[in-house]
């Protein structure tokens, strides 16, 4: 008996020592991206945000993820400004490296060395000095607080779980302004998809500058001599391109692979093929904004101008100071989903989209590029504009009950909401993390903020 214990005490070790040396040299691909979006997530909010590294992995990353997060652990390099996550404390590492004024990206091996190099053109990109706190926003930092808005906005049922911030804007005035535990009016956050709009404006501001047309086809070398050829780029920024591209976040997926494996994130969608006509059917696709960056980046003649230009044509000008667009591996904006920025600095990007793309009377945007960008499509049944914003919200749709029919919507992963109203000249920003499996709907604090007008 005992030499048979003895034996499967011997045969238990050699397995174990087996699954760690599988797990080690031959990780599967979820753990991978398990370990891709630790170490993104907790380097952007160190280096970028300032918080610390373990209540960023308990909160950001652990709790509202995959059960399998729970036994990732996370390394932080100050001096070399990195973060190393391993799920098991040794599988399948993955490396996130930070440049000043581009955030984190994640890398590994060869490209580890290129990015950590300093960066070009941006290096002053979210380091500007802070808004004043005795001017009142949008120049400075100060509020103009109307109590039947500040109400609403501390009300906690209405602001919802996980609120990090809410602001109010309304006749070029912030009214209102209210903040998470750990979060105040200096914190960046990211705003995952909500950055796609932010895209679309960059886009137009290359309109503007003659260097881009919707209707211009034949986009993508790769894809000439196919019928990918055809697509436009107003197809691109309406969502409806008809290339393949899955969107599911619960396992690796087209989306998942891209946004934590895949270096070249605008080359892995511009590889996938044509399953509808150009035009025909409306299908989101983070990979779609992420080619559109690589599009507009493309109409300079090098990358330093391309990477400057966020920060010299759209940031500066609009005083968004904290703000910070990260880049891929190959140097392409993630146009798609890595934006930081505070409350205030995305409720400045929501102004300059109440004015029609002008600020301070200066027109950025082409005329009339907002109005097309809240267009409705009709790939989309009338649920999306034509240019990366939507025009419904959880069951609600533009011009319905209280919500006039120019209302429209940036949103974003965990409950990240910008909700606009040109004719009300209102905009309210809600920032957090807030899954959807919490049931909490933004439509209700929109709602009675619109009420609130009355």
């Amino acid at each position: 008996m005992k030499g048979l214990l003895r034996k499967s005490g011997t045969l238990a070790v050699a397995v174990a020592a087996a699954a760690a040396s599988w797990l080690a040299f031959f990780p599967p691909e979820l753990l991978k991206v398990g370990d891709g979006y630790a170490a993104k997530i907790v380097c952007s909010n160190v280096f970028l945000a300032g918080r610390e590294p373990e209540a960023v992995l308990a909160e950001d990353v652990q709790a509202p993820g995959h059960p399998l997060l729970k036994f990732v652990g996370v390394a932080v390099d100050r001096d070399q400004q990195t973060v190393t996550a391993r799920i098991f404390g040794f599988a399948a590492p993955v490396r996130a490296v930070h440049r000043p004024g581009f955030g984190c990206t994640v890398t590994a091996g060869a490209t580890m060395q290129a990015l950590a190099a300093p960066a070009i053109g941006n290096t002053a990109g979210g380091a500007g000095a802070l808004p004043s706190p005795d001017i009142n926003w949008p120049e400075g930092s100060k509020a103009d607080i109307e109590p039947a808005f500040q109400s609403l906005v501390d009300d906690p049922e209405l602001a919802g779980p996980g609120m990090r911030a809410v602001a109010v804007i309304r006749d070029g005035r912030l009214v209102a302004e209210a903040y998470g535990s750990g979060f105040d009016r200096d914190t960046p956050l990211l705003g995952w998809s909500m950055t796609k709009s932010v895209t679309a404006a960059l886009v137009g501001l290359r309109v503007a500058d003659g260097r881009m047309d919707p209707e211009k086809a034949n986009l993508i070398p790769e894809w000439s001599g196919d019928d990918r050829a055809r697509i436009k780029l107003a197809d691109l920024l309406a969502m409806q391109s008809g290339l393949a591209f899955n969107e599911d976040y619960g396992d690796v997926t087209d989306v998942t692979r891209m946004l934590f494996l895949e270096g070249d994130m605008a080359g892995f969608a511009a590889s996938k093929r044509l399953e509808a006509a150009p035009g025909a059917r409306f299908s989101y696709s983070t990979g779609t904004t992420n080619l559109l960056s690589r599009l507009w980046m493309g109409t300079f003649d090098g990358p330093a101008a391309a990477l400057a230009y966020p920060r010299q044509a759209l940031f500066d000008p609009l005083g968004m100071t904290s703000a910070v667009m990260e880049t891929d591996a190959s140097g392409t904006f993630v146009g798609s989903s890595y934006m930081y920025a505070t409350a205030q600095d995305w409720a400045r990007f929501a102004q300059f989209l109440l004015d029609d793309g002008r600020w301070k009377g200066r027109a950025l945007l082409p005329d009339g590029f907002v109005e097309f960008m809240r267009a409705p499509t009709a790939a989309s049944g009338g649920d999306y504009g034509s240019a990366q914003v939507w025009l419904m919200e959880n069951g609600i749709r533009a011009g319905t009950g209280n919500f006039p029919s120019d209302t429209f919507w940036m949103l974003g992963h965990d409950g990240q909401a910008i909700m606009l109203v040109p004719s009300l000249r209102l905009a309210v920003v809600r920032l957090g993390l807030t899954p959807s499996r919490t049931g909490y709907d933004v439509q209700k604090l929109n709602g009675k903020i619109i009420e609130a007008l009355d």
